[in-house]
């Protein structure tokens, strides 16, 4: 069979197979997650939160992340503050109609953002303009900034303390290697709370 009526679905699996195998060979990456991952359980442990951004799937990859934390990842452990600032809509539609689009994740980040909360977003560009001046609001109120993207996403590193940049330009293989560094992530925080009874 020639390239072009290749089977769409092997081709994507490829596709991932390709990046999740250099980013698990890349030293500096997974030492950034370990950065984030420690960053994360300093947070927490100091009676700080983790607020997450994103747009469209990774809009739903911030909730599910969110979701790992404040529930359980696998084990049982006491609950840990992570909310998702994609998922009212009320303060959304209210936000985007007074103050604009660009606005939707600072005005959150004016109103629940404190020094040493972290801010964790995702950007599969990079360059998308209410997740940089999310970024650039939360950097300027002393939170922990974490930025995931692809290798277009230079944009977002003058803005973040740790930049997750997963080797593909592919959207959807992007937000599906940030998802599994992810649950690497959420996997280490929740060992570091293991022993703490729900």
């Amino acid at each position: 069979m020639s390239e072009p009526f290749k089977d769409p679905i092997a081709a994507h699996l490829e596709r991932s197979l390709v990046a999740l195998e250099r980013a698990t060979r890349d030293a500096s990456l997974l030492a950034v997650a370990q950065s984030v991952a420690n960053s994360m359980v300093a947070a927490l442990r100091a009676d700080n939160k983790i607020l997450i951004v994103g747009n469209g799937g990774s809009a739903a990859d911030a909730q599910h992340i969110a979701a790992e934390l404040v529930g359980r990842y696998k084990k049982d452990r006491t609950a840990l503050a992570a909310i998702a600032l994609t998922t009212d809509s009320s303060a959304l539609t209210a936000i985007g109609n007074d103050h604009g689009f660009e606005r939707i994740f600072v005005r959150q980040v004016e109103a629940l953002g404190r020094r040493g909360d972290l801010l964790l977003a995702l950007s599969t560009s990079g360059r998308s303009p209410n997740i940089l001046a999310a970024l650039r609001e939360a950097r300027g109120r002393g939170l922990v900034t974490v930025g995931c993207t692809g290798i277009k996403g230079e944009a977002m590193r003058e803005l973040c303390d740790h930049l997750l940049m997963v080797p593909s330009d592919d959207t959807p293989v992007i937000q599906q290697i940030y998802l599994a560094f992810a649950h690497a992530i959420c996997d280490q925080v929740e060992q570091a709370f293991a022993d703490e009874a729900p």
